[in-house]
């Protein structure tokens, strides 16, 4: 007579297990660390590298007329020609044809790549006179002039905020023309990016970096607050003034006074003054870290997974046991 098995109340007990370990284990094998997030073009500035120091950079030749002042550097690669200096004046170190230049140049390649693959871009009217922008990347088509007159850029209260203009042909701005800083918009975080060459008018203001491919010329008295580099031109300089823009942040702790008590005197120490050097404001162009949320999914998922798998071998050999068990019973 075949005897009939009867599993033990502990092993019925195994059996509301499994359904359980097979959520546990598809639980598991869906909790794996995300694709890396990406940072948005928007959203990134254009790091300019060594070629930051620079008040002008050229490649051709550097030709001044006139009491032209530059605050910064002045370099030159691979040309050899700088003339009208003096009577210009640089404040920095001049650098021609020499390795500072070359990476400089090299930086500038770089930062105008950068500027001009940035994306989305909002298409402006071609001449920016009387526009009020906000932060943003800006198209301006070709024109005869892109400003005639006073273009305000509005920083909305963030001294970092970043204004990018790519322009698809040249850039000129006529005479007089003039570009007005708001709310903390900041020339060190504005650039021109300038597929042909680039034109300022007599008397104008300029904000910002230029990056053009080819070369640039600032008219009788224009002033920049701002870089003019070319990389594969010249650059023509008349009685100008360019003053780089100041591109950091300092920190300044002061911590309170400290009292000693002696009877029947006191003595006060003054308060000291401890100031963080500046460091420079830094613009991240590369990719965001992925949130801790989901870094931390695939050591847990795998945790999980392991559990449910344990689950189910148990159950497994449990099974065999018990067939074990019934083939001998029935023998």
């Amino acid at each position: 007579m075949k005897t009939k098995y009867v599993p033990s109340a502990r092993k019925r007990n195994l059996w509301p297990l499994i359904p359980l370990g097979v959520t546990l284990v598809v639980l598991g094998s869906s909790l794996r660390s995300p694709p890396q997030f990406e940072l948005a073009s928007s959203t990134s500035g254009v790091q300019l590298g060594t070629a930051g120091a620079y008040s002008v950079l050229a490649a051709t030749t550097v030709t001044n007329t006139g009491a032209t002042t530059l605050a910064g550097d002045l370099g030159l690669s691979p040309g050899t020609s700088v003339t009208g200096f003096p009577p210009g004046t640089v404040a920095g170190t001049t650098n021609i044809n020499n390795s500072a230049a070359v990476t400089a140049e090299t930086a500038t390649t770089n930062a105008y790549l950068v500027a001009a693959g940035m994306t989305p871009a909002t298409t402006e009217v071609a001449d920016l006179a009387g526009l009020t922008l906000s932060p943003g990347i800006y198209a301006v088509p070709a024109a005869t002039s892109n400003l005639t007159g006073t273009l305000t850029l509005n920083g909305q209260g963030n001294p970092n905020a970043i204004f990018v203009f790519q322009l698809p042909s040249t850039l000129i701005t006529s005479s007089s023309s003039k570009i007005v800083l708001t709310n903390s918009a900041n020339p060190c975080n504005i650039f021109w990016q300038v597929t042909s060459s680039a034109t300022l008018g007599t008397s104008s203001v300029f904000q910002g970096t230029i990056l053009a491919l080819t070369s640039i010329a600032a008219n009788t008295s224009a002033t920049i607050d701002g870089r003019l580099l070319a990389r594969n031109g010249a650059v023509t300089l008349d009685s100008n003034t360019i003053t780089n823009p100041v591109c950091t942040t300092s920190t300044t702790t002061t911590p309170p006074a400290t009292t000693t008590t002696t009877p029947p005197t006191t003595t006060t120490t003054p308060p000291t003054t401890t100031t963080t050097p500046p460091s420079p404001i830094t613009i991240s162009t590369g990719p965001l870290s992925p949130p801790a949320s989901h870094t931390d999914a695939l050591p847990i998922g795998l945790a999980i997974g392991g559990v449910g798998l344990a689950g189910l071998g148990y159950l497994f050999v449990e099974r065999k046991r018990r067939q074990a068990a019934s083939s001998n019973e029935v023998a």
